[in-house]
């Protein structure tokens, strides 16, 4: 394995860390400060809209889609550290059109869509002229295991209808959210991985309601947000299904690898902010007669923040180029990141918070909500909890232990 960027990652790193130190980090705390202070804060200020061009001009946009028709033609080892770079500020990945959940999204129509889903709805995404919402867990069941969905997208004739409820729908508070990605059962006495069905609705479709916004630790997160919505004999036409149905066990696999790739390394990202944010408060602020640096094993704790991230971001990578060249062990891989990086970013930006005193819990520096979002990812994409399982399986099958023994001779 080499990890070196290559010259097309170099080149585009140098010109996101250029773009985001002289135009994205002097406008995101003055834009961050109008958002908060607004009744409303469902809106587009128009900074976002003219970061969007410039970054768009500068050709830092749809950097995450491997299609050179589509995006930058980058590997995932490639990519990775410019989601790191952006991972670093909370604007920057809708800047340059690489957020979630619109990035999976687009992934899915690129990979599973008919042409005119993509005419439809992926071209208007890429252009960043509208935003996208995925629709997958439920309030009522346990969403860890996707087999409990009791949503449903019925086929009746020509149609499908939907009808159920879900929550933590990324993205449906943005004012620009057009389309959802709805996943629900379709077919219960087929195979536990042909009973699920994708399909795309239009937000302003009857019987689609936004029940409320929920908050993450406090942060509504806006405005793109997460909300629960019900979905009431939505009929839809069958052509709205991507890849059709009971295919969405196979496009939701082929979606998390990837989307999990970003989000640790965005998160590795917001770990390096916070760790050069505890070391400029260590240096700076004085207790007792002596920077804090140099009180109560702060120096050990930078140490041991920078040695996991370090870890972290090599398991990632190896990750990534597993993704890259089709891997047997690339499951495995993925499954370790998801446990390992959000852990780990919780630790370092904990560790922030603590030596910027009550000042780490407020509004005024971006830890409490980089801790909220880190503390989030260990749910999010599959809880820890399954993840250590699927490393567990893959480890003790190698002993000829569980189903997965056979795969592994």
């Amino acid at each position: 394995m080499d990890f070196t960027h290559s010259e097309r990652a170099q080149e585009l790193l140098q010109r996101l860390q250029t773009f985001h130190a002289e135009r994205v980090a002097p406008a995101e705390e003055p834009y961050l400060r109008e958002l908060m202070d607004r009744d409303d804060p469902w809106v587009v200020l128009p900074v976002i809209e003219e970061l969007k061009a410039e970054a768009k001009a500068l050709g830092l946009w749809n950097l995450f889609l491997p299609n050179a028709e589509y995006g930058a033609g980058l590997k995932n080892i490639e990519y990775a550290p410019l989601a790191e770079q952006m991972g670093r500020s909370i604007i920057a990945s809708e800047i340059s059109n690489c957020n979630a959940p619109d990035t999976g999204n687009m992934e899915v129509l690129l990979h599973f869509g008919s042409d005119e889903q993509k005419e439809r709805w992926l071209r208007p995404l890429l252009a960043g002229d509208i935003r996208s919402a995925f629709c997958m867990t439920e309030p009522d069941v346990a969403s860890s295991d996707a087999t409990n969905m009791e949503a449903r997208a019925t086929v009746e004739g020509d149609e499908i209808v939907l009808n159920g409820r879900k929550w933590w729908s990324t993205g449906i508070g943005h004012p620009n959210c057009e389309v959802l990605i709805y996943m629900a059962l379709t077919d219960p006495d087929a195979d536990k991985y042909h009973r699920h069905s994708m399909v795309l609705v239009p937000r302003d479709t009857p019987g689609v309601k936004v029940e409320r916004m929920l908050p993450a630790m406090n942060f509504l997160d806006a405005p793109g947000g997460h909300g629960e919505v019900s979905f009431t004999d939505v009929r839809l036409p069958l052509d709205h299904v991507i890849g059709g149905p009971g295919m969405a066990f196979t496009i939701a696999q082929a979606r998390l690898g990837p989307g999990r790739v970003h989000h640790c390394m965005r998160l590795i990202g917001l770990a390096e902010m916070a760790l050069e944010l505890a070391c400029r408060r260590g240096l700076d602020r004085v207790a007792f007669g002596k920077p804090i640096i140099n009180l109560g094993g702060n120096r050990e704790r930078i140490a041991d923040a920078r040695m996991a991230i370090n870890q972290a971001r090599l398991l990632v990578l190896q990750a990534a180029w597993m993704i890259d060249t089709g891997h047997p062990e690339m499951l495995n891989a993925v499954s370790q990141i998801k446990v390992a990086v959000p852990n780990m970013a919780q630790d370092v930006i904990d560790m922030a918070m603590q030596l910027h005193g009550g000042g780490g819990v407020s509004n005024d520096f971006p830890l409490a909500g980089a801790w909220a979002v880190a503390r989030s990812l260990r749910i999010a994409d599959g809880p820890d909890e399954v993840h250590r399982g699927v490393i567990a399986r893959l480890e003790l099958a190698k002993y000829g232990a569980g189903k997965w023994s056979a795969a592994k001779g």
